[in-house]
């Protein structure tokens, strides 16, 4: 009887096949991994975003406040009576810190500085304010909630931005993600990649990490209400 058996040749051929398949199947299964949790990232801002404008409108337009001005005041849980399942909607699926911010009660999603912080003189005179959405120009086009760091603290006191002070992109990337959504690894300078941004008026946009960038290295900060 004869015995049939692959040549190592043939053997090499087919493991070249498979090696040469793969190669084009991760990095697709990759893609649409970090495509769906971008989505439902979105889906958590735009439930925030809807609670939001709710609380705004029971509170005569006043945004939540964050910790800054109170301590023991989070926005994300002043919210979360307007809010279904609170305790996922706060967490980006995204985001590699989850589990820590799971536990300690704080949130993936930071608030806007600007619409949570007045800007005061050295006497206590409100000199800036945009803490109310009747203050707003457009609250279509100013952003209300970013997506945090992955540097920053875990914290509940960490539930906003400090973007009055965004001078430069090394200063944005201590605050937020840009590239929160990416199918590879973080860029050196995190302009590969994408992430959401929450606007005033409860709707959600993704924006990429390079075109945030260059706006910040044009001078201008995308996080301050537009005035016209």
């Amino acid at each position: 009887m004869k015995r049939h058996a692959f040549t190592l040749i043939e053997l090499l051929v087919v493991v070249a096949i498979i090696a040469l398949l793969a190669a084009f199947a991760v990095p697709a299964v990759l893609k649409a991994l970090a495509a769906g949790k971008r989505t439902a990232c979105a889906s958590n801002m735009r439930q925030i975003g809807i609670a939001m404008v709710a609380y705004t409108n029971d509170q005569d337009g006043e945004f939540p406040g964050s910790s800054h001005s109170d301590p023991n005041e989070s926005w994300i849980y002043t919210l979360a009576p307007y809010l279904g399942n609170m305790d996922e909607v706060r967490i980006c699926p995204a985001d590699p810190r989850a589990a820590e911010r799971r536990a300690v009660k704080s949130t993936s999603y930071v608030l806007n500085e600007y619409l949570c912080v007045a800007q005061m003189d050295p006497f206590g005179g409100v000199t800036e304010s945009y803490t109310n959405i009747a203050r707003l120009h457009a609250p279509s086009r100013t952003i209300a909630a970013f997506v945090g760091a992955d540097n920053m603290g875990t914290g509940q006191s960490n539930d906003h931005t400090h973007s009055r002070g965004w001078g430069g992109w090394s200063a944005v990337v201590g605050d937020i993600s840009p590239d929160r959504h990416r199918s590879g690894p973080v860029a050196k300078d995190h302009s590969r990649g994408a992430s959401n941004y929450l606007y005033a008026d409860g709707h959600v946009e993704t924006i990429q990490a390079r075109a945030f960038k260059a706006l910040i290295d044009s001078g201008v900060n995308p996080s301050l209400p537009p005035t016209q």
